[in-house]
């Protein structure tokens, strides 16, 4: 019985995540996987499912580098 306990206090808070978690979560959202992973957790997903949602947030945190990298530093050419 004392595993129960012991499960139940290691579960994460969801309204505290990470930016990397919010964003494994969405894309998870947008692929339909979401209440599947609340309910039973990540190990529950297949490695078709895993590998899908690890190139998507692959792809969008390369996209959002690129475009912190393109945008002008808004600092630039302003004398402190």
């Amino acid at each position: 019985m004392g595993k129960k306990s012991e499960k139940k206090e290691n579960k994460k808070n969801l309204n505290h995540f990470t930016p990397e978690e919010s964003l494994k979560l969405e894309v998870a959202e947008e692929l339909g996987l979401l209440d599947k992973v609340v309910e039973h957790g990540w190990k529950s997903l297949s490695a078709k499912e895993t590998g899908r949602i690890g190139g998507l947030v692959g792809k969008r945190k390369k996209s959002m580098k690129q475009e912190a990298l393109s945008k002008p530093n808004e600092n630039e050419g302003v004398i402190s």
